[in-house]
């Protein structure tokens, strides 16, 4: 616990700190990844907590957006809100929805309940084009933050704050709320409902609470999306908005509390890093939650949990060299995909293949500062060889790193509560 506070503080400390030193791309991109933060921490309540997947979040997600630009449009028209609380409109807006979504979607459980909220998202997302008043019609809404206080919110940095203060007060109040009766009721009900009605409890009511609640905050990150970029349309319903919150809690560890914001910092950094060198980047974030999920089911964070859990008992010696061949298994797998892929993403390139329809021939290509004839079996084997390489690393390491993880986990204690606050 207390290296936890240690950590969060130094990130604090971070996130306050170094962005003025900053180019504005870095700031934009930090602004991005704490809305991305607080939307997959909200949804983890819901999910992680609550036990309840949903795959149409990005309705209140949206429906937080729309809600703080008609209130940024009333403030352009003379209203006197100030700029700061702009996004208590997203979190009443996704409140309200998630309220009333909430009490249809929870009469069903497991995937019945995962595909009517699906269905609600994709209702708003065929419907917002057709909705001029309300979401814009096809080219949304769009508005200017206007000064408040004192303060221009002109500048990127300026907007960066105000997201950074409503992220670090909305996530402390999720945290709280995992401490309270009501949060311990929520792990109750995602655990064993049938138990929580003997007991007295109107699971239903509870569900529908959960729901809405994870709703406000949801809501609250749609509008600080709204006040960063001034403007949404209905793309913001998308399943694309749905699955990548979906992805960032997994990949982060749905398991502790600050998994999904983990999972949605790394991702968010990645995709910025990543997208402007290929254009297969999605294609990478997608791999990268096959492989979470294949071999990390409890997520980045559950990984380093378990390992800091164990710390005492592990041969950490002993376990430094297989970990060392395991990682460079890793690399040479991962050097060789990554190769492959930027080969075949020039080769079926619309430019490239006109010239070879053109020519006849295969110009050389130029990966990773390596020359190669992409129509040679040579280069091909070579790949091959290295990715195999890698694959036979791995997997001598494997029941090695098991069995040393068997030995030094014999008769340790259970480890904490899959979703107690970390």
């Amino acid at each position: 616990m207390r290296t936890t506070a240690v950590l969060v503080l130094l990130a604090a400390v971070l996130l306050i700190a170094v962005p003025p030193y900053l180019g504005l791309g870095w700031q934009n991109m930090l602004t991005s990844m704490l809305i991305a933060s607080l939307f997959a921490a909200a949804f983890n309540l819901l999910m992680g907590q609550g036990g309840m997947l949903s795959f149409g979040h990005s309705a209140f997600y949206g429906i937080g957006a729309f809600a703080v630009l008609h209130l940024m449009k009333s403030v352009e028209a003379g209203l006197p809100f100030p700029t700061p609380l702009l996004p208590l409109a997203g979190g009443g807006a996704g409140l309200l929805l998630g309220l009333g979504a909430g009490w249809f979607a929870t009469m069903r459980a497991g995937v019945y309940f995962s595909l009517v909220t699906l269905a609600l998202a994709e209702l708003l997302h065929a419907l917002a084009p057709n909705w001029q008043a309300v979401f814009g019609g096809e080219s949304g809404l769009s508005s200017m933050r206007m000064p408040s206080l004192g303060i221009t919110f002109g500048s990127p940095l300026e907007v960066y704050y105000l997201t950074l203060f409503w992220v670090a007060v909305s996530l402390a109040l999720l945290y709280a709320y995992t401490l309270t009766p009501f949060g311990r009721l929520t792990l109750a009900l995602r655990d064993n409902e049938r138990r929580v009605r003997f007991m007295g409890f109107n699971a239903h009511a509870t569900k529908t609470v959960v729901f809405g609640i994870s709703g406000l905050f949801s809501g609250i990150a749609g509008g600080l999306l709204a006040t960063n970029i001034e403007t949404a349309n209905y793309s913001v319903f998308s399943t694309h908005v749905s699955a990548i919150v979906v992805l960032h809690t997994f990949v982060g560890g749905s398991t502790l509390f600050l998994g999904p914001v983990l999972g949605a910092s790394l991702l968010t950094v990645f995709a910025f890093l990543v997208s402007e060198a290929t254009r297969a980047w999605l294609l990478y974030q997608g791999l990268i939650f096959v492989l979470v999920m294949l071999f990390a089911p409890e997520g980045i964070a559950g990984v380093i949990a378990n390992h800091w859990n164990q710390r005492h008992r592990l041969p950490l010696r002993r376990l430094a060299l297989p970990y060392c061949a395991f990682l460079a298994g890793a690399l040479l797998t991962g050097l060789a995909g990554i190769f492959a892929i930027q080969v075949l993403e020039q080769i079926f390139a619309p430019a490239y293949q006109a010239g070879v329809a053109r020519s006849g021939l295969w110009p050389p290509l130029s990966v990773m500062g390596i020359n190669i004839a992409p129509n040679s079996f040579a280069p091909w084997l070579l790949i091959l060889a290295v990715f195999a390489g890698g694959i036979v690393l791995m997997a001598r390491q494997r029941p090695i790193i098991a069995d040393l993880w068997s030995d030094g986990s014999e008769e340790s204690p259970s480890p904490a509560p899959a979703s107690a606050p970390a």
